[in-house]
């Protein structure tokens, strides 16, 4: 017995991937990890409750929002464009890091990882926060808040909340335009 496959096409890091034929109902969690050895995003419930498996989707005008691939199926993606942690970085013709993001400094400078197994969706979820704030800013007595809201669906086993709340606020702060007063 065979899997009924499906062409999928879309754009992941800048990058146009296929048409390849991807089996109906694989997770894209599952495509990242198995067919173009993306392994940065990671599997942790496979619920969408943890959300440690989240990329970003660029919606109209590239605008980025937070999407789960462990409970939307690839196809789901079919004509899309993503981004996944791998991508977020500036990178040379080899592939190797150039550049990190802001986000990503941020977290690095403040330690804000234990195990780094959820590390990769917090980051993503800061860098739609961080993006969100340059379209609409937010007021300085405000900005603490709406981060943990931003964050408070990533989950943390090791407990790692603090530092990451104090590596996005640094990277707000330091970002011109996302913060009034």
């Amino acid at each position: 017995m065979s899997l009924e496959k499906r062409p999928l096409a879309l754009t992941i890091n800048g990058q146009s991937i296929g048409p390849v034929d991807v089996p109906v109902g694989m997770p894209m969690i599952d495509f990242l990890h198995d067919y173009l050895n993306l392994t940065g995003t990671r599997f942790g419930c496979g619920q969408g409750i943890c959300h440690a498996c989240t990329v970003m989707e660029l919606r109209e005008g590239n605008t980025p929002i937070e999407t789960r691939t462990c409970v939307f199926d690839a196809h789901f993606f079919n004509g899309k464009k993503i981004i996944t942690i791998e991508g977020q970085a500036k990178r040379d013709e080899k592939g190797q890091v150039q550049e990190l993001t802001p986000v990503q400094q941020a977290f690095i400078e403040h330690f804000s990882f234990q195990c780094g197994y959820c590390t990769p969706g917090f980051v993503t979820a800061a860098t739609v926060f961080i993006e969100s704030l340059k379209q609409k800013p937010v007021a300085r007595a405000e900005l603490r808040s709406r981060i943990e809201a931003s964050l408070n669906d990533h989950i943390c086993r090791c407990t790692g909340y603090v530092r990451y709340y104090q590596a996005v606020e640094e990277v707000a702060l330091k970002t011109p335009g996302c913060v009034i007063g």
